[in-house]
């Protein structure tokens, strides 16, 4: 068998090559006799099948698998002559041919490789930037804030009608058509009007009642309400209002600042210190990735120019395509597939975009192993972790659901990206 290797460019290889049939008929011959010694026919000792027994009963699956093998030794030689280090060699070849003559196999084949990335004068690409800083105004509106979340809610001294954001505690009953519904009554409740607690429109008829007024609110639940008996129906609730409460500012102290920082020693200036800290925090957190970072990716794919793998934009290239697909109506998809042309062209519409993606990512990877950047597989399930705990899911569940669908990697990445970033740019990113 030979082959003949071309060099593309640095980050592609192509190889040519005929696989004769004889090595075809040789590879079947053998794949029959291994067959054979652990098969069991009838009218044959297990072990013994002879292989044109074999090759009558999987003759299909035979010459598939010989061909298979014949083509895996035909990329064997290209590499071999090409002189690539397979530690090199990144994700599957491309098949660019794959023609079946009366004498073999016609066969091209498009290996990629890992580009060499000269990581140098890369510093000129980071764009230059103040560091936001927090006012006093803004830390005491920050801290007004927190002192408004944690102001308990007392019982009102005077009388007076219910306003929004007062905690009321009511009676109520539920009724469609006349009939209550199971789920739909509770007594002595407390509901934060303003909370969104109820369905649209209850807790605004709420507002304007007085003490032990009695009320009959009418509203309609959502179609997509989680009781398909209730989902799109109109009902009536009578309403029994027992109390008024609302919030009594929380001191702002040194006692507060104990409280919130579980630290005996706090004072509130050690508060404000956090309070201004955090600010600062979060505006450098959007400033980076509204625009440092978008203008550091950027910058960093103009300053370098080296190949990239084929397949790897491919790759790239089919993520975007089916991206946009999942967006699409089933008409649209319908006229996608009835024209190959129009594919083609969304491909080209989307291969600048997925090329420079591809190129950042390399960029990213030599620049974190130039810098010394690294994230251990214990710092993204903690990041996981704690993202799921508060977005109010279970851990354990999300980290299965990455894992199963092989997302860590690239978690991993944007991890390594914001950690690089963030040294490069002098700020604390993680």
């Amino acid at each position: 068998m030979k082959v003949a290797v071309k060099k593309i460019d640095d980050a592609n290889v192509a190889v040519q090559g005929n696989i004769e049939n004889k090595v075809i008929e040789n590879n079947v011959d053998k794949l029959a006799r291994e067959a054979g010694k652990q098969m069991k026919v009838d009218g044959f000792r297990k072990g013994k099948v002879p292989p044109h027994v074999v090759k009558k009963l999987h003759g299909d699956k035979l010459r598939q698998d010989a061909e298979g093998d014949a083509l895996r030794s035909l990329i064997d030689l290209g590499v071999k002559e090409a002189g690539i280090n397979t530690a090199d060699i990144l994700g599957e070849p491309i098949f660019r041919k794959y023609d079946k003559k009366d004498d073999g196999i016609e066969v091209e084949v498009e290996i990629s490789l890992r580009p060499t990335i000269e990581a140098e004068g890369y510093e000129k690409a980071v764009p230059a930037f103040e560091k936001p800083e927090a006012t006093e105004k803004e830390v005491e509106e920050k801290l007004e804030e927190i002192a408004a979340q944690q102001a308990p809610y007392e019982k009102i001294k005077r009388k007076r009608m219910v306003r929004d954001g007062d905690m009321v505690v009511i009676d109520f009953e539920g009724f469609v058509d006349g009939v209550a519904f199971e789920g739909g009554k509770a007594e002595k409740f407390n509901l934060k009007i303003g909370s969104g607690q109820f369905i649209p429109g209850f807790e605004e008829q709420i507002i304007g009642m007085k003490y032990d007024e009695e009320k009959t609110i009418t509203v309609t639940f959502p179609e997509e309400y989680q009781s398909k008996e209730l989902a799109g129906k109109e009902a009536e609730f009578k309403v029994t209002l027992h109390e008024i409460q609302e919030q009594v500012p929380a001191e702002l102290n040194d006692e507060l600042a104990q409280k919130l920082l579980q630290d005996d020693k706090a004072t509130l200036d050690t508060l404000k210190e956090k309070l201004k800290e955090q600010i600062v925090n979060e505006k450098v957190s959007k400033v980076y990735n509204e625009e440092l970072k978008p203008q550091l990716i950027e910058a960093l794919v103009e300053n370098f120019d080296f190949a990239l793998p084929n397949n790897i934009v491919e790759q790239e290239i089919d993520a975007k395509i089916n991206a946009k697909a999942r967006e699409m109506s089933e008409a649209e998809l319908n006229e996608f597939k009835e024209n190959p042309e129009k594919v083609e062209a969304l491909r080209d519409e989307v291969r600048e975009e997925a090329e420079n993606s591809v190129k950042a990512t390399f960029i990213v990877d030599a620049l974190a192993k130039k810098e010394a950047v690294n994230v251990d597989d214990q710092e993204v399930s903690q990041a996981i972790y704690y993202e799921a705990m508060m977005s109010g899911q279970d851990p354990q569940q999300v980290i299965k659901y990455y894992q199963e669908n092989n997302l860590l990697p690239a978690v991993k990445m944007g991890m390594i990206e914001d950690k690089l970033f963030g040294k490069l740019l002098g700020l604390d990113q993680k």
